[in-house]
């Protein structure tokens, strides 16, 4: 199942870029973890969007609540369930 992370700022982007190099530690655990498929900030620039593959919403949200955005209470974050019916090629097998 795939899942779109939609974060929102809730503290001015300076308290966002102090966080900045925790936050990309925390995403690069991700994408070790073979969980998260592309991530970038949103534009203009009050959040960012994380593409998660994980088992479950449960699993999901337990992950995100790691993120040190949240952990700080800099940004709050939806997350959206959905199945892709289509993809492209270079997709097959990961999503």
């Amino acid at each position: 199942m795939l899942y779109i992370a939609v974060l929102t700022y809730i503290r001015p982007v300076g308290e966002i870029d102090a966080c900045l190099a925790d936050h990309i530690a925390w995403l690069e655990e991700g994408y070790q973890a073979g969980a998260f498929i592309a991530s970038g900030r949103r534009v203009p620039r009050n959040g960012g969007v994380i593409l998660v593959k994980g088992d479950s919403l449960e699993d999901v949200e337990a992950r995100l609540s790691q993120d040190p955005f949240q952990t700080k209470g800099l940004a709050k974050v939806e997350v959206i369930p959905f199945e892709p019916s289509k993809r492209i090629a270079a997709l097959e097998g990961v999503i």
